[in-house]
């Protein structure tokens, strides 16, 4: 997602996105992780690279992306002493009665469509790979 349109709402490719989950968050990357259920994979990663601000929940559902508000904008720029180049809003389910706003500002942003298993096994298909947290049995 280039600057000029780091600013608009997320486009996700086609799939079913409902369970979200936080599944790394450093100083060079904020990962969240979706898919239908995230009980055994994740097909979907939004990976922003050099996070700035997050204001977000470890575990969320149904996340509607939008183009931020002029004042979240306005908010964010204020905090960061800049205009980021990468600005992601949604509203999401977190279990509360009302959704929730979120608010994720990075220098970049990649969108990652592949098969991410949580759990081992030893006949992984071409385009699966596991996720980091993921190791074989040993003694």
């Amino acid at each position: 997602m280039g600057a000029e349109q780091g600013h608009a709402g997320v486009e996700l490719p086609e799939g079913s996105w409902w369970d979200w989950d936080v599944v790394a968050w450093d100083r060079g990357q904020f990962r969240l992780a979706a898919d239908y259920d995230l009980t055994y994979h994740h097909g979907l990663e939004l990976v922003f690279g050099d996070p700035l601000f997050v204001s977000c929940p470890a575990t969320f559902q149904d996340p509607l992306f939008r183009a931020p508000t002029s004042e979240e904008l306005a908010a964010v720029t204020g905090l960061l002493g800049g205009r980021p180049p990468v600005l992601v809003a949604f509203e999401a389910d977190a279990g509360g009665p009302d959704p929730v706003s979120c608010l994720v500002a990075a220098n970049r942003l990649d969108i990652v469509h592949e098969t991410v298993l949580r759990y081992w096994r030893e006949d992984t298909a071409p385009g699966q790979r596991f996720a980091s947290w993921v190791r074989p049995p040993g003694p």
